[in-house]
């Protein structure tokens, strides 16, 4: 499993998977989303704006990453 690391609070489930490479445009990511082709924390996910957070898992095209915090960044909540 690879990590991916963001500064911001969450990341959109088509950005990540652009940002990772899973999906080289995103056309291609919001197809994925919607044939079920991508898992998040295990189960298949159809909301391509779902807000994906550091501990979160994705998995897709038989990779798999989670999403970290950047060091030295907090969340201001």
């Amino acid at each position: 499993m690879k990590q991916i690391e963001i500064s911001t609070e969450f990341i959109k489930l088509d950005s990540l998977l652009k940002f990772c490479g899973a999906a080289p445009t995103g056309g291609a990511a919001k197809e994925m989303v919607q044939a079920g082709e991508v898992l998040v924390n295990g189960q298949p996910c159809t909301m391509r704006g779902k807000k994906i957070r550091p501990g979160d898992r994705v998995a897709a095209g038989g990779a798999e990453w989670e999403v970290i915090r950047l060091e030295g960044h907090l969340a201001l909540d």
